[in-house]
């Protein structure tokens, strides 16, 4: 079996907790309280061929008091989900220095994926797919539409990651 380590950075309010909560639980909460400092839960996926891996998640707070603890938390990090929410420009704009600031100060094999999160909210949308989408390519990082409310990718967010780490296996 594997074993990565996941982090999930982000503004406040863009669903990193609800992204967590279902990936591990398959379950979603309305009322999600606020995230202080970091909140921690794991999972095993099958990545096929006989392969586990378990996936550490690490939840960050994204209000702006906690932003200096973030790189005791990404340090270390295999793979980086940067969450935004569709649904607000501003969140768009901090996920983008988030990539800025793991591919500066995070490890370089970090694999990092945006998360183009609450796309079920169609009708209230302010940042296109493709404006993610060209981001992403640029910046050679995965990009995805999710929804934590209904599930859409959630799952296959993490195992796209995790079919791009390195498979080094641990005892």
């Amino acid at each position: 079996q594997m074993l990565f380590k996941y982090i999930l950075i982000g503004d406040t309010e863009v669903g990193k907790s609800s992204i967590m909560l279902q990936f591990t639980e398959q379950r979603y909460l309305t009322n999600h309280d606020m995230t202080i400092g970091v909140e921690f839960d794991s999972r095993s996926i099958d990545l096929g061929g006989g392969v586990t891996a378990k996936l550490e998640i690490w939840d960050t707070a994204g209000q702006e008091r906690y932003r200096s603890l973030a790189p005791m938390y990404y340090r270390g990090a295999t793979a980086a989900i940067i969450v935004y929410d569709v649904t607000s420009k501003s969140s768009f704009e901090g996920a983008k220095s988030w990539v800025k600031e793991l591919q500066r100060r995070g490890d370089p094999h970090c694999v990092i994926a945006l998360a183009a999160n609450k796309a079920d909210l169609e009708g209230k949308r302010k940042v296109s797919k493709e404006e993610g989408d060209e981001y992403a390519g640029s910046n050679d990082i995965i990009h995805m539409q999710t929804s934590a409310k209904t599930g859409m990718n959630i799952k296959n967010l993490f195992v796209e990651i995790a079919r791009k780490l390195p498979k080094t296996k641990v005892s």
